[in-house]
């Protein structure tokens, strides 16, 4: 209560008064007047009066204790049971925060960023969030609830805002362990075809048993290796690179029994295949109009070394040319074919036929370069189907399509058959989505057999044109025809020659873009976008298993003839696997040495030099059975001074609210009005005595 003056008059006129009031007093007891005493009080009590003093009294109302209890959602609390007990832990903890109705609780759940690729536990960051608008003098303390696995823990020496408790509920259990595999260091990029190395590691984190751990080693879905470690150990891998554009190698660690997760036993490292410079081997049969075509676009590409050879007549013709205008350089056969065929990427026949210059076992080394890998291109004239086809050689064991021995002559436009609509050699070529297709005519192809593989384009009517097909570990085409050189000289038009004879080119030398069975995944922040390319028609929905083990249906909706997409939002980051019927994939969703994925097993040692410093608490929320054990609230008056290592202490604030004020005036109304008729009814009661 405070006392303050709300005078009816100046003060200098109350000084006045005030000193009349003093003097004429003063004068009355010098000469013993009676009732001066009287007097003097009442005209005190009058100068008071015109003073006006006023009481003033405020009303307060105490402000509650503000908890932070800090929730772990993070991916790592999906373990081994810690949701659960998370879950049990909070419950548990509010019922006892309720029963003290001066704290007010403020539940914060902190999740992973779904916009970030490096997914991490940031409970600090959530704290600092919850109180920011807190003054931190009303800050009681914060609870976290978390396994302990947290990646913001300011350095001991930083000021946390607010001098209160830190206490850690930990999830989890202490005897916790888990084995992981990690790409240490690998390339980027590789030369096809040449050696690379890399280097992994298998980690034990916890009570782990020991002993070896067995690796699994897959490149492109093939198993090539498996290798013993001990964990901790680097350990190097060679490997060749297979083919161009992506090569994924999968890490896969044998899981270890009763260990926390196996989200983290595979690994995968994703490497760009370049081709150095593709060798390609252009044999052509006999000078024609074509042969320029083909040579200038193989010439065009600065990747690719060409070497090729014109048989300019057959050995068997005798004509007396002088031999200083024949050929300087004779045909190597040996050499191209039996010595260095394994060298070549691609081995392209135009209006080649059988006359003597190959000696037969060479067809069958062909054929078996092609079994074993090898890419062929068979560009077919009139040639193809007489009596010197080479269909009539061991190479026939290899092409997916045998003449009659008839030539088609009529003009017709090539058109896309309905496997050539879907696959991605010819999908989408410039033209070919009108009627007639807007590209020049061709006037004659090779009349064949029942072709084997896909026939992506047609000729008059519905006749084979391109055929692709597969044999053994390699690959055919068949361009029944040598009239493509017309779109190159932009007969009628032209038409996509370049477009078409360099993706046969590189489906042929098995570039992953161009497969037409393909399941493939890609990863833009926590989105999926799942890619199925098929010319077998809807390939039905995708299985999608997360890191967490969960799986779930991704429909597959048609984006293009033979191309279907999917797209799966996730929060949850990690290794996941996508499968559509016999095909599988795999993409990591976040960065690859995200936190999170660094460690798993439950902690109590990242909280205890913060719970050490302002006297807090930090233990596991279970028992040993699994029970929740949550200890009790202590609510202290003042700070901390002392921690208690069984219960929750709280520092209970001293802050109130001012609610409003109370003013009382003494000599208002008629208590005041009863002060002053009482003192002057005494001086005339004196005064008649």
């Amino acid at each position: 209560m405070t006392v303050d003056f709300s005078p009816l008059l100046p003060w200098a006129a109350i000084a006045v008064i005030a000193l009349f009031a003093i003097a004429l007093s003063a004068l009355g007891f010098w000469r013993g007047v009676r009732g001066t005493g009287l007097r003097a009080a009442a005209l005190a009590a009058l100068c008071l009066a015109i003073a006006n003093p006023v009481f003033f009294q405020e009303e307060r109302e105490p402000l509650s204790t503000v908890v932070a209890v800090v929730v772990d959602r993070s991916q790592s609390q999906d373990n081994a049971g810690r949701g659960q007990m998370t879950d049990n832990a909070l419950s548990t903890l509010k019922e006892r925060l309720a029963k003290f109705p001066q704290i007010e609780a403020r539940i914060v759940e902190a999740a992973d960023d779904p916009d970030t690729e490096t997914p991490s536990t940031k409970l600090f960051s959530a704290l600092s969030t919850a109180l920011a608008d807190v003054p931190p003098a009303r800050v009681g303390g914060a609870i976290f609830i978390t396994d302990g696995q947290i990646h913001d823990v300011p350095a001991i020496n930083q000021p946390l805002g607010f001098d209160a408790p830190i206490h850690g509920l930990i999830t989890g259990r202490p005897d916790e362990f888990d084995r992981r595999i990690e790409v240490v260091s690998g390339p980027r990029f590789g030369i096809v075809g040449e050696e690379q190395k890399l280097t992994f590691r298998v980690i034990d984190d916890g009570q782990a048993p020991g002993g070896t751990a067995e690796v699994k080693i897959s490149l492109n879905g093939n198993e090539i290796a498996t290798e013993m470690t001990e964990p901790g150990t680097d350990v190097p891998f060679s490997f060749t690179v297979p083919r161009g554009g992506n090569n994924i190698l999968e890490f896969a660690v044998s899981p270890v029994a009763g260990e926390v997760t196996e989200a983290n036993n595979r690994a995968v490292h994703v490497l760009d295949g370049i081709r150095e410079n593709l060798r390609v081997l252009l044999v052509s049969g006999e000078p024609h109009a074509g042969e320029r075509a083909w040579r200038n676009l193989l010439k065009s590409d600065a990747s690719v070394d060409l070497v090729h050879f014109t048989i300019l007549r057959p050995p068997e013709k005798q004509d007396g040319t002088p031999i200083n205008e024949l050929s300087l350089i004779a045909f190597p056969t040996r050499e191209l074919f039996v010595e260095k065929i394994k060298e070549f990427d691609l081995i392209i026949f135009d209006r080649y036929q059988h006359r003597g210059v190959l000696p037969i076992l060479y067809y069958d080394n062909i054929a078996q370069y092609v079994e074993n890998g090898g890419a062929l291109l068979i560009a077919a004239g009139p040639e193809h189907a007489g009596d010197d086809s080479i269909a009539t050689t061991p190479l026939s064991a290899v092409l997916p399509a045998m003449p009659t021995g008839a030539m088609n002559e009529q003009a017709f436009y090539p058109r896309l058959s309905d496997d050539g609509k879907k696959h991605p050699v010819t999908r989408g070529l410039e033209g070919a989505s009108s009627e007639p297709p807007q590209w020049g005519r061709w006037f004659r192809t090779v009349d064949v057999q029942q072709p084997l593989g896909q026939t992506v384009m047609n000729a008059a009517d519905g006749k084979p044109l391109l055929v692709l097909n597969r044999v053994g570990k390699g690959r055919v085409a068949m361009l029944l025809s040598d009239q493509g050189w017309l779109w190159a000289r932009g007969f009628e038009g032209g038409g996509p020659s370049v477009s078409l004879y360099r993706r046969t080119a590189h489906w042929l030398m098995q570039e992953p873009a161009l497969e037409e069975e393909a399941l493939t995944a890609r990863a833009a922040n926590r989105a999926l976008e799942i890619t199925r390319q098929t010319i077998l028609g809807d390939p039905g929905a995708a299985t999608v298993t997360t890191p967490s083990g969960k799986t779930e249906q991704a429909p597959l909706t048609q984006d293009e003839p033979g191309l279907y997409k999917a797209e799966l939002r996730t929060t949850e980051t990690g290794l996941f696997e996508i499968v559509n019927g016999e095909l599988k994939t795999l993409v990591h969703v976040g960065s690859v040495d995200a936190p999170e994925f660094k460690a798993t097993i439950s902690t109590e040692e990242t909280l205890k030099p913060w719970a050490e410093k302002t006297k807090g608490l930090v233990r596991r929320v279970a028992d040993a059975g699994g029970a929740i054990d949550m200890p009790p609230i202590l609510p202290v008056r003042g700070a901390v001074r002392m921690a208690d290592d069984q219960r929750l202490s709280l520092r209970m604030t001293d802050e109130t609210v001012l609610k409003g004020i109370n003013s009382l005036s003494l000599f208002a109304g008629f208590l005041g009005l009863a002060a002053l008729l009482f003192a002057l009814s005494a001086t005339w009661y004196r005064e008649g005595r």
